[in-house]
């Protein structure tokens, strides 16, 4: 194995960065590293990494509109990003149409309002399908955001073998760490493996689930925390997939999972690599999945919950180390947070300067020219071999309890548990952050200029009445009749939403039928 140094790499040469022989505590090069792009990748799941190929530059938007998103993603693409990644608001989250009486002042605020395939068109307009990779952040709601994907673009006479994208589909780390569910957890777990069971059969290059330890992280958890819980999930959809008669090589290979990204630079690196190992480890043990099928992919988000309204301008430099982490580490695609985040909804020079945070990372720094630059360091493999074995004692936990589905209340607990000591270590200037408990100014930011959201919310409310008044009110009337009647039996739920959609129905009214028959989940206290 080749070692790191300054010399300038040769045609086909990729440098691999040092390895240290001879450690203490079990470590073993051979077994626990061995060489990038091959099992079980802690260094990478590709041997040339990016020198062969840049991490996909994804920007997370949605507000308000989609006339609004659309002209924000036309502004990324624009300038380099070379993916969208849709932000959804909570009516849409939640199975409801923009004038349900709950979603009454909730409409576009915190990412942008889809009710029917009309504002899909919208959303999407002058972007080709096939040329743009899109990533969704829907759960609940999945499979009917999926259906009208799909929709629009049989509309555009696009194959839906060409489409490539994520949907996030992981509805357990809903239960666990974010509150996004509807409906009870088998009932919402049978939807989950509709997705994987339909885009193994119709969109092989589509991700139909993305496991989520953004969200885990975000609500509080340690970074072993955040491996654990996201793979339990994650076996639980592998199990839940073998249960339908799916083989592993149909759907295993475009799983794909979502890490954060917080301040702790090489906890963070260590916490990818050690992830891919667990992932690879467990796969081919328990599985006897091939190395295809071994490989976690991940997308990386800089975390939310690390901006601070305080000083917010450091908030760029806390972006560009966890954006350095997630490259360092190994991700596939990468989400840079807007600075301004911590006051509202990113602006669009916020949104540009996190764009080109990356861009510097990739084409600036040299960091895209190593291979796992960091293997090797007493530091990263010390780091990486004690989270593996924090995740794997978390994840026993969750198995003694019966896997995933059951341990919510588990995980639930842990995460708060951590999340209450991460707050008094704060509260207690234990824990430092620049301009909250170290190196205060005591300046107020200045609040960010908000759109109208209800003169927004009320044109959405008048346009969603106006599709209704204009469609075939008795097709859309059958087609829901059809989700209902497969709701209640085994059929795959995918080709009948395509269907309604097609027909004018909403996400509220296909929302609706699945309520009927299933009912929806109480959290237990």
């Amino acid at each position: 194995m080749s070692s790191g140094g300054d010399a300038p790499r040769t045609s086909g040469e990729v440098p691999l960065g040092p390895v240290v022989a001879g450690w203490p505590g079990g470590f073993c090069p051979e077994t626990d590293l061995g060489q990038p792009g091959e099992f079980p990748f802690t260094r990478g799941i590709h041997a040339s990494m990016y020198s062969g190929r840049l991490w996909t530059m994804r920007q997370y938007a949605g507000f308000g509109t989609a006339e609004e998103t659309n002209r924000r993603y036309r502004f990324l693409l624009d300038r380099g990003t070379t993916g969208l990644s849709v932000a959804f608001d909570l009516p849409t989250q939640m199975g409801l149409d923009s004038d349900a009486s709950l979603a009454a002042g909730e409409v576009g605020r915190v990412g942008v309002a889809v009710d029917s395939l009309a504002d899909m068109r919208t959303l999407f307009r002058d972007i080709a399908l096939d040329r743009v990779s899109c990533s969704m952040t829907i759960n609940a709601t999945a499979s009917v955001l999926l259906a009208l994907y799909v929709a629009l673009a049989d509309e555009q006479g696009i194959p839906r073998d060409r489409l490539s994208g994520t949907v996030q589909n992981d509805i357990l780390k809903e239960y666990v760490a974010r509150g996004t569910f509807v409906y009870p957890v088998r009932p919402s777990l049978r939807l989950a493996g509709d997705v994987v069971a339909f885009c193994a059969r119709e969109m092989p290059r589509w991700n139909p689930v993305s496991v989520s330890g953004y969200h885990i992280r975000e609500a509080g958890s340690t970074a072993a925390q955040e491996i654990g819980f996201t793979l339990s999930n994650g076996l639980e959809y592998v199990s839940q997939a073998l249960s339908r008669g799916l083989r592993i090589e149909e759907f295993a290979g475009r799983m794909s999972f979502f890490f954060a990204a917080h301040n702790d630079l090489f906890e963070e690196v260590a916490k990818f690599r050690a992830a891919r190992r667990i992932w690879a480890r467990l796969m081919r043990e328990r599985f006897e999945a091939p190395d295809s099928c071994c490989r976690l992919r991940f997308h990386t988000q800089t975390g939310g919950s690390t901006l601070t309204a305080q000083q917010p301008m450091n908030n760029v430099v806390r972006v560009t180390v966890q954006a350095l982490a997630a490259a360092l580490g190994g991700t596939q695609s990468l989400h840079t947070n807007g600075y301004d985040e911590a006051l509202g909804l990113p602006s669009a020079s916020s949104a540009a300067l996190a764009l080109r945070t990356q861009q510097v990372l990739a084409e600036e720094s040299g960091v895209a020219a190593w291979v796992d630059p960091l293997g090797g360091s007493f530091v990263v493999e010390t780091l990486t071999q004690r989270l593996e074995a924090e995740a794997l004692d978390c994840m026993r936990r969750v198995e003694e309890h019966g896997g995933a589905a059951e341990a919510i209340g588990v995980m639930q607990d842990d995460i708060h548990r951590a999340a209450y000591k991460f707050q008094r270590e704060i509260e207690s200037g234990a824990r430092a952050v620049v301009g909250v408990n170290r190196h205060q100014s005591g300046e107020a930011p200045d609040p960010p200029v908000q759109p109208s959201y209800q003169e927004m919310e009320a044109r959405q409310r008048a346009s969603l009445a106006a599709r209704r008044e204009a469609r075939d009110g008795e097709r859309a009337t059958q087609r829901l009749r059809q989700v209902r009647e497969a709701a209640a039996g085994d059929d795959n739920l995918l080709p009948v939403m395509i269907g309604a959609v097609k027909a004018g129905a909403t996400l509220g009214e296909i929302s609706d039928e699945l309520r009927r028959v299933w009912g929806t989940y109480r959290n237990p206290v």
